[in-house]
C-alpha cells in the first residue's frame, strides 16, 4: 500500500491537535498587561505543547520519506502513535489551568511519555515491513536520542509530584533535545536523491 494517506490523515490529525490547543486559550479580561499574568500558564502550556507537536510532525515527516509502503500494522501503529497526541492538548489545558499543579504535570508527561513510547512502536513497524537492512534502520543506528527521552519523561512524572517546575525542566529538556529535525534521517534522503 502507499504512504500517501497515511502522510495525508496524520498531517491532518497534527493540525487539529494545534487548532484544539489554540483554542483553550480564553482571552483574558481587561486591556492591560496586568490582564495576561492569569493566563501566562495556560500559554507557557500552549507553547511547550506546540513545541512537541512541531517536533512530532517534523520528525515524522522526515521518517516517512524513507517509507516505501504501509502494511496494516503500520497504520495501527501510526493511529497509536495519533492517540496519544490527540490528549495532549487535554493535558495541556489542565496542567495550564491548574499553573503546573504536581497532578496535571504529571499527566502531561505521561502522555508524553507514552508518545514517545508510541512512536518508537512505530518506527519498529516500518523496519519489521522493511527489514533490518531498510534506510532507517540504518538511519535510526544505536539511537540514543529516542533510549533518553522516556527516561526523561519517567524522571519529568516523578519531579512533578514533589516540585512541579523541575518536572517542567525536564520536559523541556526533552524537547530541546529533539527540536532539531532527525539529522540522521535527513543524511539518509540526502543521500539517497543523490
Amino acid at each position: 500500500m502507499g504512504k500517501t494517506r497515511l502522510e495525508a490523515f496524520s498531517d491532518g490529525v497534527l493540525a487539529i491537535i494545534i487548532t484544539i490547543m489554540v483554542l483553550e486559550m480564553k482571552v483574558p479580561h481587561g486591556a492591560t498587561l496586568d490582564a495576561l499574568w492569569p493566563v501566562l500558564p495556560v500559554f507557557l502550556s500552549y507553547v511547550l505543547s506546540f513545541v512537541y507537536v512541531g517536533i512530532y510532525w517534523n520528525n515524522h515527516h522526515h521518517m516517512l520519506h524513507l517509507v516505501r509502503s504501509v502494511s496494516g500494522g503500520i497504520l495501527w501503529a501510526n493511529l497509536h502513535l495519533l492517540f496519544w497526541l490527540s490528549l495532549l492538548p487535554f493535558a495541556t489545558g489542565w496542567m495550564g489551568e491548574n499553573h503546573f499543579a504536581a497532578v496535571p504535570s504529571a499527566l502531561y508527561g505521561t502522555v508524553l511519555l507514552m508518545a514517545a513510547l508510541a512512536y518508537w512502536i512505530l518506527q519498529r513497524s516500518i523496519i519489521r515491513v522493511q527489514g533490518p537492512e531498510s534506510a532507517l534502520a540504518g538511519a535510526l543506528g544505536r539511537d540514543w536520542k529516542g533510549k533518553l527521552s522516556p527516561l526523561i519523561y519517567v524522571a519529568g512524572i516523578v519531579f512533578s509530584a514533589c516540585a512541579p517546575g523541575l518536572g517542567m525542566g525536564f520536559y523541556a529538556g526533552a524537547a530541546l533535545l529533539w527540536l532539531v529535525p532527525d539529522r540522521r534521517i535527513e543524511r539518509v534522503v540526502a543521500q539517497s536523491h543523490d
